[in-house]
């Protein structure tokens, strides 16, 4: 492709964790979660992680296995994500944009080979963006580190990088909206004030090492949707999606906690929403099901899928990487 076939061509790179698509990859993407992700705030010898990664290979094939073999479906509504994305985009710049995507724990799709790619499109302008809520050290900052290794040289010759959109005003109205509309099914038959929402968001290691780990932002998250939400449904928390399994103290209070609380203030009904993820995965998938199999006989549950690909998420997604891409052309 030549240079005067490129010229004012921008790709946009957005990426996040990824997940095994088959039980045999679970050792290749708990090793490379443990080296840019865990290690952040926990000290772990360099020739420990293959044998850590091991365990966890065997500990989450058995519970994929028990859960009707299952498969994750993140990295299929990524793509359906980084599509929206693209044509969004494209009824704005025509052809002069490309949207690709990375995971930075699957080996197939990290940010170095798709980098890689990108270059040999001819692209020489790149928007980074990690379609995760928050900005953190395990977020972004894993995105960041991997990127900046693949880079080299002269190249892109410019770059732009969209931070975390938590705080922007649109995105927590449509997360308001909805929980809203996710819930009308339970209003048939209980009183607002008799259903309990818990707003999950990943659990974070109360000690970082000084690390940034998103606490702050995702607190103001969860008060900012709260805050939409009070008036219809009176009984709210917060709900910490924590890793039991590994080190340290986790954040407070975690979902089943939070749960607990809402039923002794009358609950009737239980509703988990995703407001901390984007995408689905295994936690929003399994975790809750567990926990709403073990609450079967005490309380109605309903779980809400993430945003996902909801158009008129990725619309506004799209519409916060324009000026960037204006910008760089």
């Amino acid at each position: 492709m030549s240079d005067g076939a490129t010229q004012g061509r921008v790709a946009v790179l957005v990426t996040g964790y990824g997940e095994p698509e088959d039980h045999d990859s679970f050792r290749a993407w708990n090793e490379l979660s443990f080296r840019h992700l865990v290690r952040k705030f926990a000290r772990i010898p360099e020739r420990l992680i293959p044998f850590l990664a091991g365990v966890a290979e065997r500990r989450v094939r058995k519970e994929w296995i028990k859960a009707d073999g299952f498969t994750s479906p993140h990295n299929a509504i990524f793509e359906a994500q980084r599509a929206g994305l693209e044509r969004f985009l494209r009824e704005r710049f025509g052809d002069a944009v490309e949207v690709f995507k990375a995971f930075s724990f699957t080996p197939e799709h990290l940010p170095q080979r798709v980098i890689e790619h990108i270059r040999s499109r001819g692209h020489d302008r790149l928007v980074l963006y990690p379609f995760m809520v928050v900005d953190s050290v395990y977020t972004s900052g894993v995105t960041v580190e991997q990127v900046n290794a693949a880079l080299d040289g002269g190249w892109p010759k410019d770059m732009r990088y969209l931070p975390a959109f938590d705080q922007r005003q649109e995105f927590r109205d449509r997360l308001a909206e909805h929980v809203v509309e996710g819930t009308r099914p339970l209003l048939e038959r209980f009183a607002p004030s008799q259903i309990g929402v818990v707003l999950t968001i990943h659990g974070l290691p109360v000690k970082s090492k000084g690390w940034e780990t998103g606490f702050t932002a995702s607190q103001a998250l969860y008060e900012g949707v709260r805050d939409r939400l009070m008036s219809r449904f009176p009984l709210i928390s917060i709900g910490w999606m924590n890793h039991n399994d590994q080190p340290g103290e986790w954040t407070s209070p975690d979902v089943a906690v939070a749960v607990e609380r809402l039923i002794t203030l009358g609950a009737k009904a239980i509703v988990f929403a995703p407001i901390g993820f984007v995408t689905d995965n295994h936690e929003t998938i399994l975790d809750i099901g567990y926990l709403q199999k073990e609450l079967a006989d005490r309380v109605e549950t309903l779980s809400l899928t993430s945003l996902n690909d909801d158009p008129r998420f990725l619309k506004m997604a799209a519409d916060w990487i324009a000026p960037l891409v204006e910008e760089l052309r």
